[in-house]
């Protein structure tokens, strides 16, 4: 199994990112990483890691997109970035998955510039994992298309279902699309036609219709459709909600449990350790030919182990052959 990672991508980079590799490696005997990225910054990061330096490579790229540079101006000023050099490896298919916590707007227009999508895809889409009451979920898009149309939208019910189906292992998934309300006649004209045609396909049984933003955490259904202007915002605000609710929940526990100071911490490490998404790797880019993960921009080396651990674990899965089958079946077995 191998593994490009973006060397270069990310707040931090590039030392947690190395070490989030050395970690991935020495948790996986299988597992072989190629950092991409400017080979004078990365070698002298695995100097360390000599036990298992044969599985961790080095693919040199010169130049780096920031996080605040424009994805298509980045990509013809800087031909040699890491992104591209992350694709690159991947559509050669000399990896199986690439990961990177880079400027998330390059990811994504890496794999749609060279129209790398799977048979059958209009328009790949970010799925995210969030926890619920009954279980985790997947909500999709969070940022990759912004202006979608309602086939798009069907299609990122069908992916939806079939990660939920074979990766969440939940049997006949439900699936709900965001909208301001429940009733039917909610929404703008897009949530509309996208009912319409939920309602009208073979996942007619396992729509549920419309679902609010108040409905994601308490499990109504396991896939959770929305545009990636709408989602990108709703994973911003649980993530920033779930910071808040922990700071202050933590510090108030704390102080009441004096005489169990030890009890307490226990307590908030196990709460962290199910939600934190250092724990839950990376997010999915749904409907690209290979397996692509993309990481928050401060992910340290814990989340980038993780990440990778993702990445190896769903290109061994076959998720892609089972997004293309049922595709082509127009969802009747997912």
């Amino acid at each position: 199994m191998r593994v490009a990672l973006d060397a270069m991508g990310g707040d931090y980079a590039p030392v947690p990112i190395v070490q989030g590799a050395v970690l991935a490696v020495q948790a996986d005997p299988e597992l072989h990483v190629v950092l991409v990225g400017d080979q004078a910054q990365v070698e002298p990061l695995l100097a360390s890691a000599q036990a298992v330096r044969e599985r961790l490579e080095i693919c040199h790229a010169s130049q780096v997109i920031g996080m605040d540079e424009s994805p298509a101006l980045a990509f013809r000023k800087k031909p040699d970035n890491s992104i591209s050099r992350c694709w690159q490896l991947l559509q050669q298919r000399k990896v199986n998955a690439i990961v990177g916590a880079g400027h998330t707007g390059a990811m994504v227009a890496g794999g749609f510039m060279m129209r790398l999508f799977l048979k059958g895809v209009r328009r790949p889409g970010i799925a995210t994992l969030m926890p619920t009451q009954q279980g985790l979920s997947v909500l999709l898009d969070v940022g990759a298309n912004v202006h979608p149309k309602p086939e798009h939208l069907y299609q990122y019910g069908v992916m939806g279902a079939i990660f939920a189906k074979h990766i969440l292992q939940r049997d006949k998934p439900k699936i709900g699309l965001l909208n301001i309300g429940s009733e039917e006649d909610k929404g703008n004209e897009l949530a509309k036609e996208t009912q319409d045609l939920f309602r009208s396909s073979p996942l007619k049984d396992q729509f549920i219709g419309n679902v609010e933003g108040r409905d994601i955490h308490r499990g109504v259904c396991e896939v959770i459709v929305t545009e990636g202007f709408v989602g990108n915002v709703v994973l911003k605000v649980c993530e920033g909600l779930f910071e808040f609710i922990m700071k202050v929940v933590g510090k108030e526990l704390l102080s009441t449990l004096k005489s169990e100071l030890q009890l307490g911490q226990l307590a908030l490490q196990n709460i962290l350790k199910r939600y934190d998404y250092d724990e839950l790797g990376g997010a999915p880019l749904l409907g690209v030919d290979g397996i692509c993960i993309i990481c928050h921009g401060s992910s340290k080396e814990r989340a980038i182990a993780s990440a990778i651990a993702v990445a190896a674990k769903y290109a061994r899965s076959n998720l892609n052959d089972l997004i293309v089958k049922e595709l082509s079946s127009g969802g009747q077995q997912v």
